[in-house]
């Protein structure tokens, strides 16, 4: 039996499972990902063909290997649908959360979710779902609610959080501005984490436990939209590999999809979430 480490998505760490891995992969029900009409990316939500895929039902888990752990997770179940359209490969994803949480304070937690595949998937050696493994180099695409609130209203200000803080001045305002940069925490750093790109989908990638980086590239993308107690994202990726730390597919290939899940109003973040093993994903011809 192989112990698995847990699958790590922006720092966090998942459950651990004691199966083998191609037990876990052989039993599963493939995932089909659908053919769809266009060369564009798939990032529309309200696309009309989402409602003619038909849909996964993807029980979650709890993490429960490190600590905090949280016996309990918010989110339990994830709606999954999957397209193509021999450019790009497109997750539709659903889950039910009464809370849209899409600001970032100190003690509050944003939505989240995402997506694992393998860049190179043998069936003979599958990677470990826990963030892949020496041998194994995985991809993660997350999709952060607060990535989308900054990119659909704009960067917030303080004023958006604190309605009653009054400011003096700020750094930038009387040192200059290499000066004022200290001041600006892991937007110093040039940190990814702080805010959105072009995308609120944050490309990243893992070859094993404590390994995640985010790419150099960010070719990931989508957008998410909530309503009615309810978060429908899409995550969308090139099939085609723009250099060898991404996944290269193709119309009728065989590959594993895992998830991840986080609840903002349940104070999941971190090692905190629910998660799902992998699943088999077929691209149809």
């Amino acid at each position: 039996m192989r112990f698995f480490h847990s699958l790590l998505l922006t720092g966090m760490v998942a459950a651990v499972t004691f199966v083998h891995p191609a037990q876990a992969v052989d039993s599963a029900k493939p995932l089909v990902a659908a053919r769809v009409p266009g060369d564009s990316p798939i990032v529309d939500p309200d696309a009309a063909f989402w409602k003619k895929i038909p849909e996964r039902l993807i029980e979650m888990q709890a993490q429960n290997i490190t600590a905090p752990v949280d016996a309990s997770p918010a989110v339990t179940r994830l709606t999954v649908r999957t397209a193509h359209n021999d450019k790009y490969l497109a997750f539709f994803l659903e889950w039910d959360d009464k809370e849209k949480d899409d600001r970032l304070f100190v003690d509050k937690f944003g939505d989240q979710v995402a997506v694992e595949l393998p860049v190179r998937y043998d069936p003979k050696n599958p990677p470990s779902p826990m963030m892949g493994d020496a041998d194994n180099l995985v991809t993660i695409m997350q999709w952060r609610a607060a990535f989308q609130r900054d990119i659909d209203e704009g960067v917030p200000k303080v004023k958006d959080f604190y309605p009653n803080a009054n400011i003096d001045l700020y750094p930038d305002q009387v040192l200059l501005a290499t000066d004022a940069r200290s001041y600006t925490g892991a937007m110093a750093v040039d940190s990814p984490m702080p805010h959105a790109g072009s995308s609120p989908v944050l490309d990243q990638m893992a070859k094993g436990f404590g390994s995640l980086t985010v790419k150099p590239e960010q070719t990931a993308l989508g957008k998410g939209v909530w309503s009615k107690g309810k978060w429908r994202v899409v995550i969308c990726r090139p099939m085609k590999a723009s250099s060898e730390i991404d996944p290269d597919l193709a119309a009728g290939a065989t590959t594993l999809v895992a998830f991840a899940v986080w609840d903002g109003y349940a104070r999941e973040v971190g090692s905190r979430k629910s998660w799902a093993d992998w699943t088999p994903l077929v691209l149809t011809k």
